[in-house]
């Protein structure tokens, strides 16, 4: 039996594998995220399908829906807080090494996923918040301060304030008046129940989908590399400081290279109680197709939660995809090697 020359089986070893990942390129890449949100997934494909890597194209997909301010609740101008500020959480996953960066509660600085970015390229850390978030980023180049509002976000939190500051996200609580200062209800205050705000009124009405269309996007590269990321302003009228699941990874999305990804969208202060993409991932590392782990990770939460409003995307490491959601009709876009263009997909409850 012939014994090959090391140098010959080391040739052999490198073209079989150089062999094996160019067989992805047939299959890859593929972008996919949440919503229809065409031309944030145009701008990933663009740059992942002319060689960009993964967390390359996640970043130039996020930053175009940051742009074009998708629905208003992503990027600078949308989802006013009870005092009127726009604010920004942003999150990007490598599914490669398994690092985050992540801001939450960002001010004065419009570019969430990019900031994110540098939190994960430049510190040890895995996320920043508030003006110390800020500050970090423009002393890392990016523009600012500036002003997120815009005179939408204003108009829309004029209105809110005329109709006593209705919905909010207060829980038993006293008002002083229809818009606060709020307070806890005294022992043995004999006043009326119909001037305090009970558990009860606390309702996700007040979730849809133009309060809480999060973009959380998965690219999975030519290599077969595989980034998420998610950009959002928030929930409109949230408690200044509120931190939704947009910058939490696990539950606004997830990636691991060895498995597939996850992005998630919807009611973020019920979600992230249940981490549903880091479920959707191990689901899928046990055998469960996207589908199926999709659907596991939104009845895990409807089980508790039967009122609560969100969605998940699933895509497994070969590229097969899917879309579970709960209390509304939701969709998401693609795009992949055997398609001309973005294509959207609806998903029913």
């Amino acid at each position: 039996m012939a014994i090959l020359h090391p140098l010959l089986l080391a040739f052999l070893l490198l073209f079989q594998a150089n062999g094996n990942e160019g067989n992805n390129s047939g299959r890859f890449p593929v972008v996919i995220s949440t919503w229809p949100f065409v031309e944030a997934v145009r701008a990933a494909w663009l740059a992942v399908d002319g060689g960009s890597s993964a967390i390359d194209a996640v970043v130039e997909g996020c930053s175009a829906c940051e742009e074009l301010r998708c629905d208003g609740t992503v990027g600078p101008g949308g989802s006013p807080d009870e005092n009127g500020e726009s604010t920004i959480d942003a999150l990007i996953m490598n599914g490669i090494t398994m690092e985050v960066g992540a801001v939450a509660a960002m001010r004065y600085v419009k570019d969430g996923i990019k900031a994110a970015r540098l939190v994960m390229d430049y510190t040890r850390h895995t996320l920043l918040v508030g003006e110390q978030a800020s500050a970090f980023a423009i002393s890392m180049g990016l523009p600012g301060p500036m002003n997120l509002s815009s005179s939408e976000s204003i108009q829309k939190w004029t209105n809110w304030k005329a109709n006593s500051c209705q919905p909010n996200f207060w829980k038993n609580v006293m008002p002083a008046d229809g818009c606060g200062p709020y307070h806890l209800q005294e022992t043995g205050n004999t006043c009326s129940k119909h001037n305090w705000i009970g558990e009860t009124k606390l309702k996700t009405s007040h979730v849809g989908r133009h309060s809480h269309d999060t973009i959380s996007m998965a690219v999975i590269d030519k290599k077969g590399h595989i980034a998420v990321g998610t950009s959002t302003n928030g929930a409109s009228f949230k408690i200044p400081g509120r931190v939704g699941d947009g910058p939490i990874a696990g539950s606004s999305s997830y990636a691991d290279d060895e498995v597939g990804a996850c992005g998630a969208t919807g009611d973020g202060d019920i979600m992230m109680r249940f981490l549903p993409c880091y479920q959707v991932v191990e689901s899928m590392r046990q055998g469960m197709e996207p589908r199926l782990a999709a659907k596991d990770a939104m009845s895990r939460i409807a089980r508790k939660y039967p009122d609560f409003m969100g969605a998940v995307i699933a895509i497994n490491r070969e590229g097969m995809h899917a879309g579970a959601c709960h209390g509304w009709t939701f969709q998401y876009s693609v795009r992949s090697t055997d398609m001309d263009d973005v294509e959207i997909f609806t998903v029913v409850p």
